[in-house]
C-alpha cells in the first residue's frame, strides 16, 4: 500500500484507538493530465451516493442526507450526513443504519508547491431522524474518517484516513448495539473494511 505525505492536510491528531491509511496513487505524464485527473477524482469523491457502485457488490451502501436525515442528491455540505447500510446486522439506534456527520470540507491550493487537495471529514453521530441521542455507528464519536484527493505535481492520490477508531460500546444504551458495535467495530479495526476502502480509493482514480 502506498504511503502518503499529509503535510498541510488538516487531520485530527491520533489520541487513542486505531489509525488507518488506505491509499492509491496515479502518476500521470504531465501537469495538465494530473490536473484533469484531480478534477475528475474530486467529482467522484463528492458523489457519495455512487460510492457503492465504485466499491462493488460487497460494499456498504452510502446515501447522502441533509441535516434532518432526508436523502438528497448533489455534493456533501458541512452538517449533512452519510446514512450507511453496512453488510450484516444494522444499528438499532440508527434504525438499521450507521450514521456519520460531515464536520469539515477543506480545499487548498498551493501554487508554489504545485499542490492541491480536497478533504471531507466525517464523524459518527446520532440518528438525525429520531430523538435518540445515542451514537448510531459501530465506532465512537472520537473516530473520524477523512476522505482525501490530493495532487502533487504529476501525482494524484486518493485516500481514506481513519483516526482514533474505537468501537462504540459506551455511547449507546442498547445492549444489542453494544454487542453489535463491538463485533463490527473490532472487525473494522482488524482490517475487514479495508477491501471496501481500497476499492473506493482506486475507483476514485478510475483504476477500479
Amino acid at each position: 500500500m502506498p504511503e502518503i505525505e499529509t503535510k498541510g492536510v488538516p487531520l485530527p491528531e491520533k489520541v487513542e484507538g486505531d489509525q488507518k491509511d488506505i491509499v492509491a496513487k496515479e502518476e500521470t505524464g504531465s501537469i495538465e493530465e494530473a490536473q484533469q485527473l484531480f478534477g475528475v477524482a474530486k467529482k467522484r469523491l463528492l458523489n457519495v451516493n455512487e460510492w457503492d457502485k465504485i466499491c462493488g457488490t460487497a460494499s456498504a451502501v452510502f446515501r447522502l442526507t441533509d441535516e434532518s436525515g432526508r436523502e438528497v442528491q448533489g455534493e456533501p455540505k458541512v452538517g449533512f450526513h452519510f446514512k450507511i447500510d453496512v453488510p450484516g446486522p444494522g444499528s438499532k439506534a440508527g434504525e438499521g443504519f450507521d450514521w456519520v456527520k460531515v464536520e469539515a470540507i477543506e480545499e487548498k491550493q498551493d501554487a508554489a508547491e504545485d499542490r492541491e487537495f480536497i478533504l471531507v471529514r466525517v464523524r459518527p453521530t446520532d440518528n438525525p431522524t429520531t430523538t435518540n441521542d445515542d451514537v448510531a455507528h459501530f465506532f465512537s464519536d472520537k473516530a473520524t474518517s477523512n476522505f482525501l484527493v490530493l495532487r502533487e505535481k504529476m501525482v494524484v492520490t486518493a485516500a481514506v484516513l481513519g483516526r482514533n477508531e474505537v468501537p462504540n460500546t459506551a455511547a449507546t444504551e442498547s445492549f444489542i448495539d453494544k454487542i453489535r458495535n463491538a463485533i463490527v467495530g473490532t472487525g473494522a479495526v482488524a482490517g475487514m473494511s479495508n477491501p471496501q476502502w481500497k476499492s473506493l480509493v482506486s475507483g476514485v482514480l478510475g483504476k477500479g
